[in-house]
């Protein structure tokens, strides 16, 4: 069910890892940014859409993970956004006939399994590079493009609402995810979408992770605050005291711990390689 968190703004949330379809109401109809997971649960979204007398009339993916790429033909035929980096990296993906075999293999591990529809997955339109806002006739959404936690990352702040869309960042129940695959120093390309973050933090009454609970405008500089001294703590090899990891996490999410981990020993290993001199 679509619950409004700010004039012309409404949120789905689904049961699968919390995840936030965002609607935005605009003259003509509605924007849709991360439109949902399960079959069922986008049918939800649809049924509230056509119930409101709303159709979609533009589509945006916050980045290239297969979470945020979803869409189903009860949406309609909307063109659908990314950032230029986002495009090209689920193109690629996707040049691989294998690819959303693969997704659904790795699905079969999760309570969702066979429900999530991956016929239209990825067939997004690259925005130009130069791009500052999404093109549609509503409210202006401004792009604030990064390379944190994904290539191409986009947060979205629909401007005249004071809603910050943040993709997989500023979440209450997850720890920032870096990019320890497609950037060369992931550590610096998150606190650098953090300082980008925060220069509009101001301007946010709203703030609606990818995954995890709405936050109103005194938690949007906590979140920041608690994200940044966590990958600082990476950094520095210090232990983070981040009560989304370890015994404080919140129930059903221990495996948050688990990502931690696997982060700690990948960076380990990232600067091993660095110290190792390279021969020519």
């Amino acid at each position: 069910m679509l619950r409004q968190v700010a004039e012309g703004v409404l949120v789905h949330e689904s049961e699968f890892v919390q995840s936030n379809a965002i609607v935005v109401q605009g003259r003509s109809g509605v924007l849709l940014i991360d439109p949902g997971v399960t079959d069922s649960e986008i049918d939800c979204l649809a049924d509230d859409l056509r119930e409101s007398g709303e159709s979609v009339v533009a589509g945006f993916s916050t980045h290239p993970d297969w979470d945020h790429l979803l869409w189903h033909t009860r949406l309609g035929a909307a063109p659908r956004y990314g950032t230029a980096r986002c495009a090209a990296t689920i193109a690629e993906e996707l040049s691989d006939p294998g690819a959303k075999a693969r997704i659904a293999d790795h699905l079969l591990e999760t309570e969702i399994a066979g429900q999530v529809p991956l016929e239209l997955l990825g067939l997004i339109t690259g925005l130009p590079a130069e791009t500052t806002h999404i093109p549609w006739q509503g409210p202006q959404a401004r792009i604030i493009e990064h390379q944190a936690h994904a290539p191409g990352h986009a947060a979205l702040l629909i401007e005249e609402r004071g809603v910050l869309v943040a993709g997989d960042m500023l979440s209450d129940v997850l720890v920032p995810m870096l990019d320890l695959d497609a950037t060369a120093n992931p550590i610096e390309d998150y606190l650098t979408a953090l300082r980008l973050l925060e220069d509009v933090a101001g301007d946010v009454d709203v703030v609606v992770p990818g995954h995890g609970s709405v936050g109103g405008a005194d938690q949007v500089q906590e979140r920041i605050d608690q994200d940044r001294a966590y990958v600082l703590a990476l950094r520095n090899g210090r232990d983070p005291a981040d009560p989304r990891v370890g015994p404080s996490a919140k129930p059903g999410w221990e495996w948050v711990s688990a990502v931690h981990e696997g982060q700690l020993q990948r960076l380990a290993g990232l600067k091993g390689e660095d110290a190792v001199p390279h021969r020519s």
